[in-house]
């Protein structure tokens, strides 16, 4: 695929930004502190971390291949969407947000499908884990509702923030308006284009990847493989907190918002959630009373596990998608 010098810009941006952002957290802690504490934790629960997670990116593909298959007889195998998954995610590492498409191109390749229904299935998707994300923080501020309200108004001044909103809010309903304005004169001049047909074709795709939701055969396996993926999220956060010395103590409610903070970290336009997971996981922990090295160690151990998992199961992934396309090429030959 051909990166373009607008897309080589962003990805220089965000990955010096992220760079920035964890050289700032990390300039202060050795190395020797570091593995110090990566020693002293219990690599039992560490390891029950990672089959966690690995169970997690399982559930996620096989929700993802019943989604696919809504509105169609063909039966997506488990293991190709696992491998597809995968490989997004370590494309996430390099590029951010290019995983949810790469991911999309791994299973053209492989199983033929049609890239704006996959690309559809992944909208709805990404909007479920939203949806998710929101109830979970739901869920931490009913447990932790003191401590919420204490620490968002420790990071959001809301006079300022409604200040700021209604000075803009003119500006934004304007620029609005002028764009819709545009979009529909652009579409009145070229809607019988055939190129705009090809939009117009691509963009339906998407739609009625985004409608099969209420096509899944399996609406039980749907919805709970998506509360299961969170609950791993969870699992993988708590066993790597039992692992770590100065965090073995933490409560059951302490580790969920910690989970939320970093999920809210891993939004962020940046490599792998690089910087701003780190930045937040390990300011919840000093809330919670840790020493500040031993939060900003904390992120680092478990995010730094995360990712090489991520790498390893990744370059595993593509190394079983290119022998898949290599087989295909031969048989077509």
């Amino acid at each position: 695929m051909k990166v373009s010098g607008k897309q080589f810009f962003q990805v220089v941006i965000s990955l010096a930004l992220a760079s920035w952002i964890f050289w700032f957290l990390y300039k202060d802690i050795s190395w020797n502190s570091l593995i110090a504490m990566f020693l002293e934790s219990s690599f039992f629960w560490l390891t029950i971390s990672l089959i966690v997670s690995i169970i997690g990116f399982w559930l996620r593909a096989w929700r993802w291949a019943l989604l696919i298959d809504a509105d169609t007889q063909h039966q997506t195998k488990t293991i190709r969407a696992f491998v597809a998954l995968m490989v997004g995610y370590l494309a996430n590492l390099v590029v951010p947000r290019a995983g949810e498409i790469a991911r999309c191109g791994v299973l053209v390749k492989t199983d033929e499908k049609q890239l704006g229904g996959l690309i559809g299935t992944v909208v709805l998707e990404r909007t479920i884990d939203l949806f998710f994300m929101l109830v979970t923080i739901l869920l931490a501020f009913v447990i932790e509702r003191k401590l919420f309200l204490t620490l968002f108004n420790e990071l959001v001044s809301f006079d300022v923030l409604f200040g700021k909103i209604s000075g803009a809010l003119p500006l934004v309903i304007g620029g609005l308006g002028i764009a819709l304005l545009f979009l529909f004169l652009i579409f009145k001049k070229y809607q019988h284009s055939s190129a705009f047909k090809k939009i117009r074709h691509f963009l339906r795709d998407i739609v009625r990847g985004i409608i099969s939701l209420r096509n899944v055969k399996n609406q039980w396996g749907f919805w709970g493989s998506s509360t299961l993926i969170w609950v791993t999220y969870y699992l993988t956060m708590l066993t790597v907190a039992w692992a770590i010395p100065a965090t073995d103590s933490l409560s059951l409610s302490s580790v969920l918002l910690v989970m939320v903070m970093g999920s809210i970290g891993m939004v962020a336009p940046v490599q792998g959630g690089i910087g701003t997971f780190h930045a937040l996981v390990a300011y919840i922990l000093i809330v919670f009373g840790l020493e500040e090295a031993d939060g900003k160690i904390f992120a680092a151990i478990i995010h730094g596990l995360q990712m090489l998992l991520v790498i390893i199961m990744g370059l595993f992934s593509l190394g079983y998608f290119l022998k898949i396309t290599a087989q295909k090429a031969s048989k077509t030959s």
